[in-house]
């Protein structure tokens, strides 16, 4: 009987470490998720005012301006892991456009409003890279726990599923080299 109770003792005790550790890997992932969003907002805000100041210098450019704020809005109305993934890749290459723009104006280049709001972005890129980079760490770490044996058991039973990653799309825009052209 000592024997039986120690057996269902040490059952319980591993489906409730197994269960706590996935919560916390889950929690962990949508705690990286929101600090990806916390990134992609502030860079939301930097873009009006970029495109702004490139507007002052380069008014025929019309089309740029639109894709750079069409791609921002489809990225602030994403709605899940991959419509954000799809939506910032779109973004990424719009504004690879714009700066692609802002090389043929040397004044521009030279306005030191345009440089801090280039340089602010160009930190928020890294910013957000990094916060990928975490979000995608932790997602492998679940989506491998949740399948391994047997912990793939314990995840089945209380519907624990496969997290999506954040990806760039190949060749997707994000991927491709400015070309710029004089």
């Amino acid at each position: 009987m000592w024997i039986g109770l120690a057996i269902v003792a040490v059952i319980v005790i591993f489906l409730i470490g197994t269960y706590n550790s996935l919560v916390s890997l889950r929690q962990r992932i949508k705690n990286a998720w929101s600090q990806i969003d916390v990134q992609l907002k502030r860079r939301y805000d930097l873009i009006p005012n970029l495109v702004n100041t490139v507007k002052g210098y380069a008014t025929h450019e019309r089309e740029t301006f639109e894709k750079v704020t069409q791609a921002r809005n489809m990225a602030i109305n994403a709605s899940d892991v991959n419509q954000q993934a799809e939506a910032e890749n779109m973004l990424s290459g719009a504004l690879k456009s714009l700066f692609a723009v802002a090389e043929s104006y040397p004044e521009l280049k030279a306005d030191a409003n345009f440089r801090q709001l280039q340089e602010e972005l160009s930190n928020t890129e890294g910013k957000i890279a990094f916060a990928r980079q975490f979000y995608n760490d932790t997602v492998m770490k679940f989506n491998t726990m949740i399948q391994r044996f047997p912990v793939v058991l314990v995840a089945g039973m209380f519907g624990f599923h496969k997290e999506e990653y954040f990806n760039i799309e190949e060749g997707s825009a994000a991927r491709e080299a400015v070309k710029v052209e004089f």
